[in-house]
């Protein structure tokens, strides 16, 4: 049952005693930071308008990226630094108000990641046991991994970035694997070029190479699209074309979307796979159990952390770990999985693609306090 004396504000209250300052990121937000994270599909979940300039503002969708860009904004920026906060959100998601209230933390700067991480995933469930919510489903993935895996596959770069593109979307399983690099269809031969250059490119390389393209021939709107979203239709295309997996390689994805388990099971099952295949994947395993042992050391009961290899989060920017806590109960009356109370993970890559000079550490999670609490947060 939850704890209807404690509010949003008394969790944060709660982070701040710990270390983690509390930031008020503003409202509205430039937009394209988040397209260009998260693709220009990203859009029909986003509050879009225009400003006295006629730049996109969006009100924000996440706290992530506010966070982020108000670190690097500060005295901060490059160096240890832990944010919480608590506000508003603002995303379309089907069946619920577009208008959520999100606490959370970040944190910056940390070297020591197996510890920042499991502090991070012990600090989230600590916070849904003081609200009554007591031993909940937690999953957990890592990008980590999997890119350690994609290395040491040696692929063609079109497959490599086809691959990591869906399974940072959280779209590649075993069921799956075939209709991703198989593609829906073939890109309009009038554009195969420029759509080939484009195959499986990260979103924001891919859609400024076509933007600047599209500027350089002084072309800013086509049947009333934006350079942007005629970008984002060329790089649909693009996710179109075919790309060819060797079969081994792809006998060895297969094997390991499939694992899953508790973190040890986990850990054994990859290191009996990479040792059958001739692959080495020990440094990214030890970074794995190395964070198992925090979680651990920090009073978790590692055997209640559902781990599978194939689990990732919808926004592109995760570098490492990923996780969700949800009620126990695990599916609502209607048969559905019941919605996650907690989400976060590892984004070490995010503040330089917010213009930081090099790649900064960084992990953090967001509470869905309305989930949680009902409308009183």
């Amino acid at each position: 049952m939850v704890n209807s004396r404690l509010s949003a504000e008394d969790l944060v209250a709660r982070f701040a005693r710990l270390g983690y300052l509390r930031v008020e990121p503003p409202v509205l937000q430039p937009a394209d930071i988040f397209l260009d994270q998260s693709g220009e599909n990203f859009r029909r979940r986003m509050f879009v308008t225009t400003d006295s300039e006629g730049r996109e503002m969006a009100l924000r969708p996440e706290f992530t990226i506010p966070v982020v860009r108000l670190y690097l904004a500060g005295g901060d920026a490059g160096g240890l630094a832990q944010y919480s906060y608590c506000g508003r959100v603002f995303r379309m998601q089907s069946g619920e108000s577009g208008e959520f209230v999100q606490a959370g933390i970040e944190s910056f700067g940390r070297t020591d990641i197996a510890a920042a991480d499991a502090e991070t995933v012990a600090l989230a469930l600590e916070a849904l046991n003081e609200f009554g919510v007591h031993d909940p489903d937690i999953t957990l993935g890592d990008m980590g991994l999997f890119n350690a895996l994609m290395d040491a596959l040696a692929l063609p770069d079109a497959v490599l970035r086809r691959l990591k593109r869906a399974f940072a979307l959280g779209s590649l399983t075993v069921t799956t694997l075939d209709q991703v690099l198989g593609g829906q269809g073939q890109a309009d031969a009038s554009h195969a070029g420029l759509s080939a250059a484009l195959v499986g490119l990260d979103p924001v390389t891919a859609r400024n190479l076509v933007d600047d393209m599209l500027k350089i021939a002084r072309i800013s709107t086509v049947g009333g699209r934006t350079s942007a979203e005629i970008a984002d239709r060329f790089l649909r295309q693009a996710g179109q074309a075919e790309v060819t997996l060797p079969d081994q390689a792809r006998a060895v994805l297969a094997a390991y979307l499939a694992i899953s388990g508790e973190p040890d099971e986990v850990s054994d099952q990859l290191r009996s796979l990479t040792a059958t295949q001739g692959l080495d994947l020990s440094g990214a395993i030890d970074a794995f159990d190395e964070r198992t042992g925090f979680l651990a050391a920090r009073g978790v009961n590692v055997s209640t952390i559902h781990v599978a290899t194939a689990f990732g989060r919808d926004l592109d920017y995760y570098t490492g770990m990923v996780f969700e806590m949800r009620a126990s109960q695990g599916v609502t009356s209607s048969g559905l999985k019941s919605p996650s109370l907690v989400g976060g993970g590892r984004y070490d890559r995010l503040a330089r693609s917010l213009g930081a000079a090099e790649a900064v550490p960084a992990v953090g999670c967001s509470i869905w306090m309305d989930r949680l609490i009902g409308s009183n947060a």
